[in-house]
C-alpha cells in the first residue's frame, strides 16, 4: 500500500475549491487558463467537472489567483471554503466557452511572441488538482505563455488505474482537435506540449494521429516535453517511428528512483517505463546517444521536489525555474546563450555531462543530460 501511494497526485483536501471568490487583493498573482476537457460536467458546487467521461469536449476560461509569499513548487490548498486569496489558491472566474469561440480566446489572450503551452496531466488527478497544478507550473516557471490545460477523465483514485488509462484513449481525438485549433490560429506562432506521467500517452498518440493524417506535424509545434512519462518503452519507440523524423524536439525527464513508475512497471507486465529508465544501463545510454531530436534529463540524483520523485519538474523549485527559463522557450539546458538572464555556467554541455549550478541557485545534485547531435 505504501508503494501504491507512489502514483497519487497531490490531492486537494476538500471538495468544491473551484467555487469563484471575490477579486483578491493586488499582491496576488493571476493565471488565466483555457481548459479543454473530456470530463463529464457536474452540478456539484465548486467542482464543475467530475472524473467520469463526458459526451463531448467542453471548454472553459478559468482564472486562478495565487497567494503571495509562498514556496515555489507548492500548492496552498484552502483549509476551509471559501478560500482566502491571501493564503491559498482560489479561482476568481470559471466561465464556459463555446467550441466555436476557441480562436477568439486565443486572440484575446495572446502574449507578445504568441507562444502557447498545452499541458496534459497524469494519473489519479481530479479536475481541481489539474487546474491548480498547471497554474502553479505556469506561475513558478515565470514563462510568458498562453496556458492551455487538457484535462481528461481521471477519477482520482488509486485503484482506477485501468479506468484512467482507457480514459486517455477515450480523449485522444479531442486532444488532436485542441492542438490543431492552436495550430490554425493566426494568433499562435509556437506551441509547446507537456505531458506528465500517464498524460504522455495521449500526447504521443495525438502527435502520431496528426502526423499520419496530415503527412507532417506543423512546424508551429516546436517542442514536446514528457515529464516522468508512464509509457511502455517499446511502444514509445514505435510511436516515434510512426511520427517520423520531421517531428518537434522531444525533452524527457527521467528518474531511476521514480517510485510511481516502479509500480506502473509492476502492473504493466514488467516492461520498463520511459520515465523510469536507468541511464547507468549501457544499453539504454547507447540508444539515447543514437536518437535524433531527443534530449533526456536525468533527475535521479535530485533531492528536492516530491518524495516520490514523480513530479519534480513541477515541485522542485530549481527544476521548475529551468523549465521556464529554457525549455518553454524551445532551448535545451545545454544551449549556449550568453545573453540569457540565467547563465548555466557552461557554453556547451556534451551528452553525459552534468549541470550543477545556476546563477543565484545551486542545484542540490546535478542533472545529467543526454542530447543527440541534431535537435530536429
Amino acid at each position: 500500500m505504501l508503494v501504491a501511494g507512489g502514483i497519487t497526485a497531490c490531492a486537494s483536501p476538500a471538495r468544491g475549491v473551484l467555487a469563484p471568490v471575490a477579486a483578491p487583493s493586488p499582491d496576488t498573482a493571476k493565471v488565466d487558463i483555457l481548459v479543454a476537457t473530456t470530463r463529464a460536467p457536474t452540478t456539484q458546487k465548486g467542482v464543475f467537472f467530475s472524473g467520469e467521461r463526458g459526451s463531448d469536449l467542453s471548454l472553459a476560461n478559468v482564472v486562478v489567483s495565487i497567494p503571495p509569499n509562498r514556496q515555489p513548487g507548492t500548492i496552498q490548498w484552502p483549509r476551509r471554503l471559501p478560500g482566502d486569496p491571501e493564503r491559498s489558491f482560489v479561482t476568481t472566474a470559471v466561465n464556459p466557452i463555446k467550441i466555436g469561440d476557441i480562436r477568439t480566446w486565443y486572440r484575446s489572450h495572446a502574449v507578445s511572441d504568441r507562444r502557447v503551452l498545452i499541458f496534459v496531466h497524469g494519473f489519479n488527478t481530479r479536475f481541481e488538482d489539474s487546474v491548480f497544478r498547471f497554474a502553479q507550473i505556469v506561475h513558478d516557471s515565470r514563462a510568458e505563455v498562453t496556458p492551455v490545460l487538457f484535462s481528461w477523465p481521471s477519477r482520482g483514485a488509486l485503484l482506477d488505474y485501468n479506468y484512467d488509462r482507457e480514459s486517455t484513449n477515450f480523449s485522444r481525438s479531442e486532444l488532436v482537435y485542441v492542438i490543431q485549433q492552436a495550430v490554425k490560429s493566426p494568433d499562435v506562432s509556437e506551441i509547446t506540449i507537456v505531458g506528465h506521467s500517464m498524460g504522455s500517452w495521449p500526447v504521443m498518440e495525438a502527435l502520431r494521429d496528426i502526423s499520419m493524417q496530415n503527412k507532417r506535424i506543423s512546424p508551429k509545434i516546436t517542442d514536446v516535453i514528457l515529464a516522468s512519462p508512464d509509457l511502455d518503452i517499446d511502444v514509445f519507440r514505435k510511436q516515434l517511428t510512426d511520427i517520423g523524423q520531421e517531428r518537434p524536439h522531444i525533452s524527457i525527464f527521467v528518474s531511476a528512483n521514480d517510485r510511481a513508475l516502479r509500480l506502473s512497471r509492476l502492473i504493466s507486465g514488467q516492461v520498463t517505463r520511459v520515465g523510469g529508465v536507468d541511464l547507468t544501463d549501457v544499453a539504454y545510454k547507447a540508444q539515447l546517444e543514437k536518437a535524433t531530436g531527443i534530449t533526456v534529463y536525468d533527475l535521479t540524483q535530485l533531492r528536492d521536489g516530491d518524495s516520490l520523485n514523480h513530479t519534480q519538474f513541477a515541485t522542485s523549485p530549481e527544476v521548475v525555474r529551468l523549465f521556464g527559463e529554457r525549455l518553454l522557450r524551445g532551448q535545451s539546458l545545454s544551449d549556449a546563450d550568453p545573453n540569457a538572464s540565467g547563465n548555466f555556467g557552461a557554453t556547451a554541455i556534451e551528452a553525459g555531462q552534468t549541470i550543477g549550478t545556476v546563477t543565484g541557485a545551486a542545484l542540490s545534485a546535478p542533472i545529467r543530460i543526454f542530447e543527440s547531435a541534431v535537435r530536429r
